[in-house]
């Protein structure tokens, strides 16, 4: 495990151990004093952290081999740590449910909790934090061994949080220095008019070179709207395949999103066409029409596959042509009609034009002729690659010491064996990350490549795992807005790209070569189930981009899983076993992404899951019952069940949820229960979409005049602790289809 996100999970711990409500729950004297050991051992061992980062980067694989395996023992024991303080939490949460409700909890749950009676459950957690201690203190004894020194965390001035920045100049900056290139591809697709045969085109360059860029430029360009009456852009983006039907597919869904198109593209089921199937939905598209189509970022082609698309799509009329990016020489020889477009670096003043727009502030960079000149020789590290020019230059925004800028350009990053250009601009922005934000980042790497990310599913991942850092309550911060300013963090220095703001959250992709750094940095802490696994027992979080085969998964082989997804649209699980054996076996998970399942119902050992932070069962259509056992999960924060159209009723006991935050709710039933959602002490957001029998919300607002709701009427209901109020929104298209969207603003982080 990278050192830096053990660093951020020791300090995570060790706040929680600084906590008012840890110190109430650990009165009891030996527990008190196991637990002070406890934190002293953490603080060293975090103490050391950076000095073993500094030196895992200077060694060898097999030099670093016992420093490497010194790591992921630090790693293992500080996670189970993190299990016992979840342990001692989840039983502060049983003690106020049971407060709540008068001395007693319902009897459905009486038996989940007769195991933890006071007694017993101190006498099992000291010995719990004795046996980790023993650990710890032999790990922090190792120590010897490396020559570990202790760097003192407040001289170390990269692991500052970062001040607020401004965004919206960088995420409409122009391109810089790519005219030449633009007139010569544009060129290039507006000749030979009346040719039948389809013209293929290349943009061949090194990543980071800015391939995309210029392919969008050239895609929005007037001259170009007005020549193709159709334009059309799908992303390969695969290492390992070029998929026929993917590809087809993917580029009926684009001509689905044309102006021109006749219905969105997710009305349709393509997956179950067959290829001639989709030939003819690409005929009635296409036919008579001069198109452009993009196919972005190809890594491989075979030959033979290539001649079969083309062959499929040349249905339009002449002079249509394609334009395709690729790092490879050979992909352009195979797929090209003609010679491909050698993509440059940028000139030194171009590159230092583009650094400043970055790096300053419109007009700031008259006041500081000295860092101009050190941008000058920084930017000559970036050998003309507009990727680690616009991450070196975001890095330094509104950052105006002199010594800073100069150790940036004195970073020996710049000088280490094996890296080019953009793989050390990217490290090097990467090293002065918050310790916390390191670990969000390297998340990214559970999601396919190019995957186009939703910010809720990020952040919401973010928050079930502990990686963010806790809110100014005095500043009315929110786990929101730490999560959002990550985001906004990681788009100053590029490590973001086609980001898009839709009102209630964020869309975005990452770069393949920031793809690459996330997946380099998460190591043997992330699975992504694909082609080259990490090492097996080593995986705490396990994505599946695809559902095939999931009864033959090796389970038992995967110790220390704390979250599980299914990051693909439309793709979830489907293997009742695989559920099942995740009951049983994955005791600490935090977060379990279940949406696009076709389970009718979950196992009643879903309480077995008492560390969750979030569940999804988003847009399963075959979901008919919940147990009532999901209500014995006392620290689930996010609960989806949007889109369970066959739902029938809501499970009893949801007030015991009381760490709920976002409900989110398409349920058969015409009621909701008003007594069950009124009384969710920490609930922030309610979503209530798509419920067709819905007839009244909370007996107090009739359906029959929704289109009257506003805020003035809804600040009435007392039930919402309508003073709290934020937002309540309504939208849709006639009751059957209608979404509620109520915000809460409570104290609560």
């Amino acid at each position: 495990m990278d050192a830096f996100v053990l660093f951020g999970l020791a300090e995570s711990l060790i706040t929680k151990l600084a906590s008012r409500a840890f110190e109430e729950a650990c009165q009891v004297r030996d527990l008190y004093v196991d637990l002070q050991q406890f934190t002293q051992t953490i603080s060293y061992i975090k103490s050391v952290l950076l000095d073993a980062d500094q030196k895992q980067k200077k060694q060898t694989f097999y030099d670093g081999f016992e420093l490497k395996n010194w790591l992921w023992l630090v790693g293992v024991v500080l996670s189970d740590a993190e299990n016992v303080l979840d342990e001692i939490e989840f039983q502060n949460l049983r003690k106020k449910v049971i407060k709540d409700n008068g001395g007693r909890i319902i009897t459905k749950v009486d038996h989940f909790f007769s195991y933890s009676n006071p007694l017993a459950f101190r006498f099992r957690m000291a010995r719990k934090i004795k046996e980790i201690n023993k650990r710890l203190d032999k790990i922090a004894a190792d120590r010897n061994k490396f020559g570990f020194q202790i760097i003192d965390i407040r001289n170390d001035t990269h692991l500052a949080h970062r001040g607020e920045m401004t965004y919206s100049r960088m995420i409409n900056s122009e391109v810089i220095g790519r005219e030449q290139d633009k007139k010569k591809i544009i060129d290039l697709l507006v000749q030979h008019d009346n040719d039948k045969n389809l013209s293929v085109i290349s943009i061949v360059g090194l990543g980071g070179l800015g391939k995309t860029t210029l392919a969008k430029f050239v895609f929005n360009d007037e001259k170009i709207s007005r020549y193709f009456s159709f334009k059309m852009w799908v992303c390969v983006a695969d290492f390992y395949s070029f998929d026929i039907k993917e590809i087809i597919i993917k580029i009926i869904n684009s001509a689905n999103d044309s102006p021109k198109g006749d219905a969105p593209a997710y009305q349709q089921n393509f997956r179950d066409l067959d290829i001639e199937q989709l030939q003819n939905q690409l005929i009635n598209k296409l036919n008579g029409q001069k198109f452009l189509l993009i196919v972005d970022d190809v890594w491989v082609v075979d030959r033979v596959k290539w001649i079969q698309v083309r062959d499929l799509i040349q249905v339009g009329a002449p002079g249509s042509k394609i334009l395709v990016t690729t790092r490879n020489n050979s992909v352009a020889s195979v797929m090209g009609t003609v010679s491909p477009h050698i993509l440059e670096g940028l000139s030194l003043e171009d590159s230092l034009s583009l650094f400043v727009k970055w790096a300053f502030k419109e007009g700031v960079e008259r006041k500081y002729p000295q860092l101009v000149n050190i941008a000058r020789e920084i930017v000559k590290k970036c050998g003309g690659n507009p990727l680690a020019v616009r991450t070196v230059g975001g890095l330094l925004f509104s950052k105006y010491e002199t010594g800073y800028w100069e150790n940036v350009r004195d970073n020996e990053i710049w000088n280490l064996p094996g890296t080019d250009e953009i793989l050390s601009a990217l490290q090097l922005s990467y090293a002065q990350m918050p310790s916390d934000m390191k670990q969000c980042f390297a998340t990214l790497s559970l999601y396919p490549r190019d995957h186009a990310f939703d910010s809720f599913h990020v952040t919401s991942l973010w928050r079930a795992l502990g990686l963010l850092p806790a809110p100014n309550i005095n500043q009315n911060q929110t786990l929101k807005y730490s999560a959002n300013h990550y985001l906004f963090e990681l788009l100053s220095i590029s490590f973001l790209r086609d980001f898009v703001d839709y009102g209630i959250g964020f869309a975005f992709k990452i770069h393949d070569l920031v793809y690459d750094l996330a997946r380099s940095v998460a190591k043997d802490c992330f699975l992504v189930h694909g082609p080259y696994p990490s090492m097996l027992n080593s995986a705490r979080h396990l994505s599946f981009p695809e559902n095939l085969l999931l009864d033959e998964f090796p389970i038992e082989k995967f110790k220390y899983v704390k979250s599980i997804l299914f990051p693909t649209a439309g793709v979830g699980p489907n293997s009742r076993a695989f559920l099942n054996a995740c009951m049983s076996r994955y005791k600490h998970l935090r977060f379990l992404d279940l949406s696009d399942s076709t389970y009718e119902t979950l196992p009643r050992s879903i309480d077995n899951l008492k560390h969750l932070r979030y569940l999804s069962l988003e847009n399963n259509r075959n979901i008919r019952k919940l147990p009532d056992s999901i209500c014995n999960l006392l620290m689930l924060e996010i609960l989806i069940l949007s889109g369970c159209t066959e739902l029938e009723t809501l499970p009893k006991g949801l007030k015991n949820l009381i760490s709920l935050q976002q409900l989110e709710i398409t349920t058969k039933q015409c009621v909701l229960p008003e007594d069950e959602i009124a009384n969710l002490s920490s609930l922030q957001t309610l979503r209530i979409e798509f419920c067709s029998n819905l007839e009244s919300l909370f007996g107090g607002i009739n359906l029959s005049s929704v289109f009257k709701i506003n805020n003035s009427l809804v600040k009435k209901r007392k039930t919402f602790r309508t003073e709290e109020l934020v937002r309540f929104s309504q939208y849709g298209f006639g009751l059957s289809n209608l979404v509620f969207h109520v915000e809460l603003n409570h104290a609560h982080p």
